[in-house]
């Protein structure tokens, strides 16, 4: 089974949301699962409840979600590493340069390869989660794709 871990800041909002919606969108049989952490995170932490209500009006539980901070084995077990902003990518690499080919922003596997920070929706309302988790959505799409065709 190959891994993809999203990595965001307190992993209480868009790497969960992520790592649930790659998931559930993926499929079992995949060979693919995800996971997530954050650079900051405290660990324990539930998903925050508009992240959580977010993913609800999908079909997608995320009330068992507990945050957990980056772990070395974390970093050295995923094959796909895929932080939410280009602090998040140069927190990464600063600590692990030797994953560098393995750390992609979440938007990079689209055709424009642009290199866009996902925002953080900490604090928000639930319409922002909302719109955080559709931004997230529309790039798993292509993360899909490329996991799919290499390309």
């Amino acid at each position: 089974m190959k891994t993809v871990l999203f990595v965001c800041t307190g992993n209480t909002c868009r790497s969960p949301m992520a790592a649930a919606l790659f998931n559930h969108r993926i499929g079992a049989d995949a060979g693919w699962r995800a996971h997530s952490a954050g650079l900051w995170a405290a660990r324990g932490a539930p998903a925050s409840p508009n992240a959580v209500d977010a993913l609800r009006e999908l079909g997608i539980d995320l009330e068992g979600h507990r945050s957990k901070p980056l772990a070395d084995e974390d970093v050295a077990t995923a094959d796909l590493i895929v932080p939410m902003t280009v602090g998040h990518r140069d927190g990464i690499l600063a600590a692990h340069p030797e994953v560098g080919d393995r750390v992609f922003l979440i938007k990079e596997f689209g055709t424009s390869k642009v290199a866009a920070d996902v925002a953080d929706p900490f604090g928000g309302t639930l319409g922002i989660y909302k719109a955080t988790r559709d931004e997230i959505d529309r790039a798993l799409s292509d993360l899909i794709l490329f996991i799919r065709t290499g390309k």
